[in-house]
């Protein structure tokens, strides 16, 4: 059997490439044959690792003297995963967390290394550490291993008090909520079929939505297989609803993939009318035919597009969803990577999203509604350019926005506005 710390390992040293944590823990653990505990270890330090790299390297950075960006990847990232196990998970025995990270060095290609890990995590069992805790932004970015710019944004934008609820929550292990297809079955039937194959469900306070109960891979089921529901947050439900698309309308889905929102409008409007959901890559195109495939609806149309530029041939439609591109810090605790991008990733991101929005805006017939979303909580990429739009736009009236809080909402951090057009 795989060894499940060495399959954590080449996950994480694969997810640092900027690759997706959820795609590459998929792959890692579909390709290795592992036991259900050892699966739950492997999800555990991988995504463990992810969350708190910060808080890891600062304690590291104390009993190494090189810095850690010249130590080896394959040691470095060893290193942060026995440390992760020493810091944070109880169950397993400080000794046993060194014992098979040095056993990992020495079957590996950097056997002459093993000497060096076991030496640091030898010193730091030895001589402890500590970790800052005040509520200054240096103290919080190692505590909440979160980088001091998004510290600061959020700070600025919510205060001091929102933003350390922000950073608690975005550590913490997220729900996992289906979207019932209302086309095949309903909340009370599904639920029954799921609890026959082992899987525990919660209702929500949204209709036709169900939390999962514990730890569970819901996409290893046949009520999966037959299309019975799709993962999505309670947050990107509730954008749905406020858009309200209806039976025979004409709805475009500007910025589509992976498909979660294309769904369930289709679902609102009882698979009848046409929904064109349009992305700007062909594979994430094609992810979106499989989904609607699955899920047994036929009312959606899909075609590669380029969300920037006015595409006379799409037509006009009643209503549109513009999901725009975002920063995506609302959604840390499920993909704790978009910590640690580059900040000049953003440089260009709200004129992008205005951009968007402007030409998605170019489609909308007279009367028509567009809802405006994203799954980040820094102000300018939400309020801010929905401000810009409506100044350049005065025949568009804001019906309705929200900015949904972990903390608050029990949802993941996301934002809508509902914006109407009277001429």
């Amino acid at each position: 059997m795989a060894n499940a710390r060495k399959i954590a390992l080449n996950a994480l040293l694969e997810v640092r490439q900027s690759a997706y944590s959820n795609i590459t823990l998929n792959k890692f653990l579909s390709e290795a044959n592992l036991s259900a505990a050892d699966k739950s270890l492997v999800t555990a330090i991988f995504y463990g690792v992810l969350e708190r790299t910060i808080t890891l390297d600062f304690v590291l950075e104390k009993y190494i003297k090189t810095p850690l960006k010249k130590v080896a990847p394959s040691a470095l990232e060893n290193l942060r995963m026995a440390l992760f196990q020493i810091m944070f998970m109880e169950k397993i025995p400080d000794s046993a967390a060194v014992n098979e990270a040095v056993k990992l060095v020495k079957n590996s290609k950097q056997k002459h290394l093993a000497g060096f890990v076991n030496g640091v995590l030898r010193s730091i069992l030895r001589e402890g550490y500590t970790i800052p805790d005040g509520r200054d932004v240096h103290s919080l970015c190692v505590k909440y291993s979160c980088p001091e710019w998004i510290i600061e944004s959020f700070a600025d934008d919510y205060g001091i008090d929102d933003t350390i609820s922000l950073l608690e929550h975005s550590l913490l292990t997220p729900p996992v909520i289906l979207r019932v297809n209302t086309l095949k079955t309903d909340v009370a039937s599904l639920a029954d079929k799921l609890l026959l194959e082992g899987i525990a469900t919660k209702a929500t306070s949204l209709d036709n939505a169900l939390e999962i109960v514990g730890g569970i891979d819901v996409t290893k089921n046949s009520c999966y297989r037959d299309g019975l529901f799709h993962v999505q947050d309670l947050a990107s439900q509730t954008a749905v609803s406020i858009l309200n698309p209806r039976e025979n309308e004409n709805v475009l889905d500007i910025c589509a993939a992976p498909g979660g929102k294309t769904f369930t409008m289709a679902q609102y409007m009882k698979n009848s009318g046409k929904v064109v959901a349009c992305d700007l890559y062909e594979k994430r195109v094609e992810l979106i035919k499989k989904g609607a495939k699955r899920l047994g609806i036929n009312n959606i149309a899909v075609q590669q597009n380029d969300a920037t530029v006015k595409n006379e041939m799409l037509g006009q439609f009643d209503a549109i969803l513009c999901d725009a591109p975002c920063s995506g810090l609302g959604v840390i605790r499920r993909k704790p990577e978009i910590k640690y991008k580059d900040t000049s990733e953003y440089i260009d991101i709200t004129l992008i999203q205005s951009k968007i929005l402007a030409n998605a805006a170019s489609y909308l017939k007279k009367n028509g509604r567009i809802l405006y979303s994203t799954c980040t909580l820094r102000k300018c990429e939400n309020e801010d350019v929905i401000q810009g739009f409506l100044d350049k736009h005065p025949q568009y009236e804001l019906k309705y926005h929200h900015t949904f809080m972990p903390h608050i909402d029990g949802t993941d951090g996301f934002y809508c506005a509902l914006l109407q057009k009277s001429r």
